[in-house]
């Protein structure tokens, strides 16, 4: 069978550190005939001399630098456009790192599944004082529609991929266009929801495809601005249903749940707030104009009911009541289920 031709595009800023082993991590991938390009986004340390000198050494990596910063968006679609004649590529940040068989596993399915247009699988995080769990053995595929992956996202309203493992089908990436620059920190939730419009998604069971790093200068979304998140995650599927999800089957609905999962997260939040006390700390009031924004029907909502209740008791002594004790059980076993679901199935 004929290798896959997989070009990958590393974005660095500030990274040169850890540029090298980022790029050897491609590099060793087998069984696919792989290039990488390494854009410079003008950092300030020293990638030029890690860039130039991994370019110099190897025909396959390309070097090049910004003269001034132009952000993660604009880089990340000038590689798109240098990857226009791959089979498929891949946008792997320089601080995240391949697993062995990564590519050769996503070409294959890619190659057996004609209708899929991205595969993905598990991204363990890693980082200072986190070690890694790295399965190796692939144990299968899960193919889904896109129209039913599009759903499951919908009705979580949460980004199921970190990025480095989605590797698309050129010609698909092509079809779908660049990353939107209106979307600073969900434009990757939004390109998926966008590939999975016009093509299947996979994923591949058993096996880690990449490694996500988490360090204090990534872009690990946290929780610790609970407003942002939720505003960005609304912001990527409001623009994608404004545009190439308007022809999805069923898009008004799939749009409420969308909007209906956000202003339940945040009404959750809200509530969280007050059984621990900490409404001088936490934004509840902003989480509830969120949630009354977002969603018309808020107010019908089963966790707008328990947070009118928990202000009736008290902040702070909420949580002694055994009916919030107990759905704060049930919330965190609905958390376990979503993230074991995630790691064997992928949504």
């Amino acid at each position: 069978m004929r290798r896959a031709h997989v070009k990958v595009i590393v974005p660095c800023y500030g990274y040169g550190h850890l540029l090298e082993g980022c790029v050897w991590s491609v590099l060793a991938q087998e069984g696919v005939d792989v290039r990488v390009l390494v854009i410079d986004d003008a950092s300030p340390d020293d990638t030029r001399a890690v860039g130039e000198r991994l370019a110099d050494a190897y025909q396959r990596v390309e070097y090049r630098r910004h003269e001034r910063n132009a952000g993660l968006i604009a880089t990340a679609n000038e590689g798109l456009a240098w990857a226009a004649d791959s089979d498929c590529l891949l946008l792997l940040s320089a601080d995240d790192l391949l697993v062995p068989g990564a590519l050769w596993r996503a070409a294959t399915v890619l190659e057996r599944n004609p209708g899929v247009g991205m595969v993905y699988g598990r991204a363990p995080y890693f980082g200072p004082g986190r070690s890694p769990r790295v399965p190796k053995r692939w144990r299968g595929t899960r193919v889904w529609s896109g129209a039913r992956w599009i759903e499951r996202r919908c009705r979580s309203a949460h980004n199921c991929i970190s990025s480095p493992e989605a590797v698309v089908r050129t010609e698909v990436q092509m079809r779908v266009g660049g990353y939107d620059p209106a979307l600073r920190h969900t434009s990757d939730l939004n390109m998926w929801l966008r590939i999975a419009a016009v093509a299947d998604i996979a994923y591949v069971k058993g096996a880690a495809q990449a490694l996500y790093r988490v360090h204090p200068d990534g872009m690990l979304r946290s929780s610790a601005d609970p407003i942002l998140d939720l505003t960005e995650r609304r912001a990527a599927f409001e623009r994608f249903f404004a545009g190439a999800g308007r022809d999805v089957p069923g898009a008004d609905g799939l749009h409420a749940a969308a909007r209906r999962a956000l202003a339940r997260q945040a009404l959750w939040q809200a509530s969280r707030a007050y059984d621990r006390g900490a409404l001088d700390r936490e934004p509840h009031a902003e989480l509830v104009a969120f949630a009354l924004e977002t969603c018309p029907d808020a107010r019908r909502l089963r966790e707008w009911h328990g947070l009118r209740m928990r202000r009736r008791v008290g902040a702070g002594r909420s949580q002694w009541v055994p009916l919030f004790l107990a759905t704060g059980a049930a919330h965190r076993l609905r958390g376990h289920g979503v993230r074991a679901r995630r790691w064997l199935f992928g949504v």
